[in-house]
């Protein structure tokens, strides 16, 4: 008899979201997931690491677990791609909230028709969030993001000391008050 051996699959958007309910949605799932990838970036593509690292590890007879779709994939066409892939390996995926098993053709069948409506939803969403920017600018309430103060003086001189070994790159990005990936595109624009 042919072994099944169960993955979860996890994505938050940003390093600063928490994974943990789709870590406790696997462990609730009537099996043992054997591997768990976990993701912390955007589902608008498919470069992801630990995605890819998935699609590359399993084998003929697995299962790929997933707390619900969106977190595999924001649209039809992406999902349906990873599904084609991991089925071309003879690979199953479940989708936990949704209830559905890839392994049946009403589960595929399913999954495309909620891999259309996740992907419209989003649109949706994106949608009128450009139409309220527009109202909002219409009548003056929206100027967009405020400028983030910069010191140029200040930040080379907190470089200056990173640079020379004083002090850490995460102590001189506190020091600024700096997020990781401004700091280094500052550094790369100055040249420092």
């Amino acid at each position: 008899m042919e072994r099944k051996v169960y993955i979860g699959y996890a994505r938050v958007s940003t390093v600063d979201q928490n994974e943990e309910r789709q870590i406790v949605s696997f462990d609730n799932f009537n099996h043992k997931i054997s591997k768990v990838y976990i993701d912390k970036c955007s589902g608008k593509d498919r470069n992801r690491p630990q995605l890819r690292a998935m699609l590359d590890y399993v084998r003929e007879g697995d299962v790929v677990v997933v707390s619900d779709f969106s977190r595999l994939a924001r649209s039809t066409r992406d999902m349906l791609q990873i599904v084609q892939e991991l089925t071309d390996k003879g690979v199953n995926l479940i989708s936990l909230k949704e209830s559905i098993d890839t392994s049946t053709p009403q589960g595929r069948f399913m999954l495309t028709v909620f891999a259309a409506l996740a992907e419209l939803e989003r649109e949706t969403i994106l949608q009128r969030q450009r139409e309220g920017i527009a109202l909002a600018k219409e009548q003056g309430k929206y100027r967009g993001r405020k400028p983030i103060s910069f010191n140029e003086e200040h930040f080379r001189a907190e470089c200056q000391k990173w640079r020379s070994g004083e002090q850490t790159a995460v102590e001189t990005m506190k020091r600024l008050d700096m997020k990781r990936n401004r700091f280094y595109r500052i550094v790369k624009e100055l040249g420092i």
